[in-house]
């Protein structure tokens, strides 16, 4: 499993694009692999034959220098290939286990490598589990035990899929009961009054306040490896990063009548590719804002990289305008369709998505007003860009007679690291960014 971005820990199988046997040069698509950014093929390096594939179709979480496949040269053996021993076996896949004997404590005799791990702490010669919240509640609900089933979390912790795994074969008769149903949960106090006590069940399951919400009161979704890294690396900028935010309205009027006069020529562009080309060229004015912080101090970028915020089934992701100050406003626009729809599908390559200088999200076309956006790590600075809207405004004519007219305005709204780009900069910056959006010749 290869490192393929910077932030990959472990990676995903999707899918093998050459079987077993099959001569592969070098070059070629070997299979598709799910990183913490995107899919991504993963091709071969040099010619042979595919002998083994170790790690099969839909494995997850596969852990970086883990062995997924085994390549021979040609004219070898590729049928009786053999794994070898210094290298770990592959992770389960969410399989049904082999049916095992209830209560039946660990033999001395060697145990495959997946499964060693699966009983940390004994007790009296008797074997325990590191149990997982969701799995004890499961365990507990339908009066089973651990030691009855396989343990295949990290470190031996027995998890929610192990819980589940063991009830689904007691539905089928293959396992009992190990010990009768509870008939109170151990998280309720006893009553404060005196004279016995009854136990009362849960119907419906209630959760309790600082406790893990109690079983069937929610639907756990599975995190994909993108999910989980901007899970993380959102709450690390939060946490870290000293947000300041800083709000201007522009005028459209100028943009939208130059756009229409494109179009009459079939070139077409959006609102946002203008928005695009007024930050790029406000950022080649404003050289200190083209910065990142690199947990020392400030780095001054030599390039203006915007990365554009797209949003896919899988989460949200950035491609990058390479170099976008040197390029027009169609060059800009014809990018940002094919790094879109790239991304949408899963296909962005790591130099696509990877770096950038300063970030742009609209929520303009979803009806969104005005927002404030999150900065993305080590960039300094986020434009959140609201949708256009008319409003009416007081102003004179060329005789100095007022007069209501409609203007189109949006707002934008910058985040910005405080550590480097401080609010008198930022406030100059909107103030050239919004001078040039609303005079699209400074943009030709």
């Amino acid at each position: 499993m290869p490192s393929l971005s910077p932030t990959m820990e472990q990676g995903n199988i999707v899918k093998w694009l050459k079987k077993e046997g099959e001569a592969v040069s070098a070059g070629d698509s070997l299979c598709e692999i799910e990183t913490d950014k995107a899919v991504v093929t993963l091709d071969a390096n040099d010619d042979g034959i595919l002998a083994k594939i170790v790690v099969e179709e839909g494995a997850k979480n596969i852990k970086l220098g883990s062995l997924i496949g085994l390549m021979v040269e040609e004219g070898e053996d590729w049928k009786h290939v053999e794994i070898p021993k210094d290298v770990g076996a592959p992770p389960p896949v969410s399989k049904l286990p082999p049916v095992s004997k209830p209560a039946v404590p660990p033999q001395p005799s060697p145990q495959p490598q997946i499964s060693s791990p699966a009983r940390k702490e004994h007790t009296e010669g008797t074997p325990r589990f590191r149990l997982s919240p969701a799995a004890r509640n499961i365990l507990e609900k339908h009066s089973l035990d651990a030691s009855q089933g396989t343990a295949t979390g990290p470190r031996g912790i027995f998890t929610k899929e192990d819980a589940l795994k063991l009830v689904e074969l007691k539905q089928m008769g293959k396992i009992t009961e190990s010990r009768p149903a509870p008939t109170l949960s151990a998280s309720v106090p006893p009553p404060a009054t005196g004279g016995p006590s009854y136990p009362r069940p849960m119907i419906p399951p209630v959760s309790i306040p600082g406790q893990p919400n109690a079983t069937g009161t929610f639907t756990e979704i599975p995190a994909s490896n993108i999910r989980r890294v901007i899970a993380k690396r959102l709450t690390e900028s939060k946490s870290t990063v000293p947000h300041a935010y800083a709000t201007a309205d522009c005028d459209l009027g100028a943009v939208l009548k130059v756009r229409q006069d494109l179009v009459k020529d079939d070139v077409k562009v959006s609102v946002n590719d203008f928005i695009i080309r007024a930050a790029a060229v406000t950022l080649k004015q404003m050289p200190g804002v083209n910065v990142s912080w690199d947990g020392e101090g400030p780095k001054q970028l030599p390039s203006v990289d915007i990365s554009v915020a797209v949003a896919t089934d899988k989460g949200l992701i950035t491609p990058i305008i390479k170099d976008a100050a040197a390029k027009g406003v169609q060059e800009i626009a014809d990018s940002v369709k094919v790094l879109s729809k790239k991304a949408r599908d899963g296909k962005l390559l790591p130099e696509e998505y990877q770096g950038g200088s300063f970030s742009i999200s609209n929520l303009g076309m979803f009806g969104i007003d005005e927002f404030a956006a999150v900065i993305n790590p080590p960039q300094a600075c986020i434009l959140a860009v609201g949708r256009f809207r008319p409003v009416l405004k007081l102003t004179e004519d060329e005789e100095g007679n007022p007069q209501l007219r409609q203007h189109q305005l949006i707002t934008v709204t910058m985040s910005s690291d405080s550590r480097v780009v401080d609010d008198e900069l930022a406030t100059r910056f909107l103030e050239s960014f919004k001078a040039n959006l609303e005079n699209p010749m400074r943009l030709a």
